[in-house]
């Protein structure tokens, strides 16, 4: 579950790489472990995540199909 102070951002309606260019520029703004919960609709962005998180060394601690799209919470790492 997220904590209280993370920052929700929503990227839907962005399309392929759209979603992964945001969200390395909105970790790159973030303090090392701060936590962020993005929302995507793109069906390419759950594997895209994983897979930016895995190279980047960020992490990924949820990662989930919701009503609302794809929810990432990611925390930033050194």
């Amino acid at each position: 579950m997220p904590e209280q102070d993370t920052t929700s951002y929503d990227l839907c309606g962005l399309k392929c790489p759209m979603p992964i260019v945001r969200l390395n520029k909105i970790i790159k703004s973030m303090a090392v472990d701060e936590t962020c919960r993005i929302v995507a609709d793109d069906p390419a962005f759950a594997p895209d995540v994983e897979a930016w998180c895995r190279k980047t060394g960020h992490a990924l601690l949820q990662c989930e199909h919701e009503e609302e799209g794809i929810v990432a919470v990611i925390r930033k790492e050194s």
